[in-house]
C-alpha cells in the first residue's frame, strides 16, 4: 500500500543531486559541484532503471535544472540563478501537493503508481493519504519560502544549510513522527485484539491453518472458522428453537437452532459443544450425537459448522442475554414459515438436512 513513507523516499531521492552539489561546491566550486551533481544524478537514474525497470523522471528532471541553472550561473558570473533552483523544485512539489490534497484529482497518488504493483486504494485510503499530504502542503510551503529568503537575503552556508540539511531534517522528522505514529495505532490494535475472543482458522477439512480475532473473521470470508449447532428434538418430533436477542451482531431477532456459537482457538469441538449447551440453556449433561460437517459462507463471513442432535424433553433455561425466546415448533409450522425472514439462513439450510437424516431415518 502507498504510505507516508514511500511518498517522502521518492522526495528524498529525487533531492539527492542537489545535495551532492552542495557538499561539493562547499569543498571544490561551482564548476567542480555541477559537474559532480550531475554525474551524480545520471548514475542514480541508471541504477533507479536497474532496480525497478523504470526511469525516474524526477531524478532526471532535477538534474536537468542543476544543469540548466547552473550553467546560466556559471555564465553570467551570478550564482543567484542557481540558489533558486531548490526553491523552484520546492513551488513544484507545493503544487502537486496542493493539487493532491485539496482537489479531486490525487495527481501524486497517480504519479506514484510504480510503488503501487497493481494494488488499488480505496476510497477510505485516499482520504487519509489527502490528509496527510496536507500536513506536507504546509510544512514544505514553509521550507521553500526560506530557501527563497536565504538565496537573497542569507549567506552561502545559511542558504546551504535550509536548501539541503533542513530538508532531509525535516524529512527526518516527518518519517519519526511517522514511525511513532503507526508503532502508537499498532499497540492500540494489539491492545483491542487482546480483549477479543480468538478463533482458529481452519481449512474445509477442519485442519487448523492460523487464528484469527473475532473482530477480523467477521467481515472477511475468506477466514474459515469452525462453529457448532445443536438441534434439539422431543419424543413427538418437535424441534426447540432459539429466537437470537436483538443485540446480536449477526441475524438478530431471527429463530435459529437451539444451541449455536464459535470454537474459541485452542478449544477442542467437544469442550465448545458442551460449554455453549452450559452457558445457552443450561445444560450440563447429555447426549449429543454428530449428524453432519458444512461450510456455510455468506457476504460477512465463512463458518464450518459442526452440526449435533440432541433427543431431549427439557427443561430448558435459556439465557436472556444471549436468548430472547425460546420454544418448541412442529415440522408444519417451520414449514410454513420458511423463506420469510422469520429463521436464520443456517437453519433454514439444516432444516433440510435434518428432513433427510433425522426424520426420514425415523
Amino acid at each position: 500500500m502507498l504510505d507516508r513513507k514511500t511518498i517522502l523516499k521518492n522526495f528524498t531521492i529525487g533531492f539527492l543531486p542537489l545535495l551532492v552539489f552542495i557538499i561539493a561546491d562547499e569543498f571544490f566550486g561551482l564548476t567542480v559541484g555541477l559537474i559532480t551533481a550531475i554525474t551524480f544524478g545520471i548514475l542514480e537514474t541508471g541504477i533507479t532503471y536497474l532496480k525497478s525497470k523504470v526511469i525516474d523522471r524526477f531524478i532526471l528532471f532535477d538534474t536537468g535544472l542543476i544543469l540548466s541553472l547552473g550553467m546560466v550561473s556559471l555564465v553570467l558570473q551570478n550564482d543567484i540563478f542557481f540558489k533558486v533552483k531548490p526553491g523552484l523544485i520546492g513551488l513544484i512539489l507545493v503544487a502537486l501537493l496542493g493539487m493532491t490534497a485539496f482537489s479531486d484529482n490525487p495527481i501524486m497518488l497517480k504519479l506514484s503508481n510504480r510503488y503501487l504493483k497493481g494494488i488499488e486504494l480505496s476510497s477510505q485510503q485516499i482520504k487519509m493519504m489527502q490528509k496527510m499530504m496536507r500536513s506536507m502542503f504546509y510544512v514544505f510551503s514553509l521550507h521553500t519560502l526560506l530557501v527563497f529568503y536565504a538565496a537573497f537575503f542569507l549567506s552561502n552556508e545559511a542558504w546551504a544549510f535550509i536548501s539541503g540539511g533542513l530538508f532531509y531534517i525535516i524529512i527526518g522528522l516527518m518519517m519519526g513522527f511517522e514511525f511513532l505514529r503507526s508503532l502508537r495505532q499498532r499497540r492500540k490494535l494489539q491492545k483491542s485484539y487482546a480483549e477479543e475472543e480468538w478463533f482458529d482458522i481452519t481449512t474445509p477439512q477442519g485442519k487448523i491453518i492460523g487464528k484469527a480475532p473475532r473482530s477480523a473473521v467477521h467481515g472477511n470470508p475468506d477466514l474459515l472458522h469452525p462453529v457448532i449447532h445443536v438441534h434439539i428434538i422431543n419424543a413427538s418430533g418437535k424441534i426447540y428453537l432459539q429466537k437470537r436477542n436483538t443485540n446480536k451482531e449477526i441475524q438478530p431477532d431471527r429463530w435459529d437452532t437451539a444451541i449455536g456459537g464459535h470454537v474459541l482457538s485452542g478449544e477442542t469441538i467437544d469442550h465448545a459443544l458442551r460449554r455453549e449447551a452450559e452457558e445457552e440453556l443450561g445444560l450440563s449433561m447429555g447426549e449429543f450425537q454428530p449428524l453432519f460437517r458444512y461450510v456455510m459462507k455468506n457476504n460477512l463471513e465463512s463458518e464450518l459448522v459442526h452440526g449435533f442432535l440432541l433427543e431431549d424433553e427439557g427443561p430448558f433455561y435459556p439465557n436472556p442475554g444471549e436468548i430472547s425466546e425460546a420454544k418448541f415448533w412442529t415440522t408444519t409450522e417451520i414449514e410454513n414459515n420458511i423463506g420469510k425472514d422469520i429463521f436464520t439462513p443456517n437453519f433454514e439450510k439444516e432444516y433440510d438436512l435434518l428432513k433427510k437424516l433425522v426424520f426420514q431415518a425415523k
